[in-house]
């Protein structure tokens, strides 16, 4: 049977460079789960998302991808989300080093 994509944003994540991502980044692997943790009181952007990986706050979902997420996370829709690590690239620009995707989850039932 045909599956579309459960992939609802891809970007990569934003701010790596002054986050704790240095210190986790030979930790990060392709299919690694990433928290997501809302900061509302956040200067920047009162919509900001912050990824975390072992604790640690690797960054952000980029500002043009988090309104939605972020209204979700807010009333309580967080098991209806999954951030995933695509691609890990220690040699690139901290920028570029590690890009992430938003998936719906798959709450069907195995059994169907």
């Amino acid at each position: 049977m045909y599956e579309p994509s459960r992939v609802l944003a891809s970007f990569y994540v934003a701010g790596f460079q002054f986050g704790e991502g240095a210190l986790v980044l030979g930790d990060l692997t392709v299919g690694a789960r990433l928290e997501m943790v809302l900061e509302p009181d956040n200067p920047h952007d009162p919509s900001a998302i912050a990824l975390r990986f072992a604790g640690k706050r690797i960054g952000y979902i980029p500002a043009e991808h988090n309104e939605l997420f972020a209204t979700m996370l807010y009333y309580g829709h967080a098991d209806a989300l999954e951030c995933i690590i695509q691609q890990v690239s220690p040699e690139r620009s901290p920028w570029h080093q590690v890009r992430a995707a938003v998936y719906i989850a798959d709450a069907r039932s195995v059994q169907q």
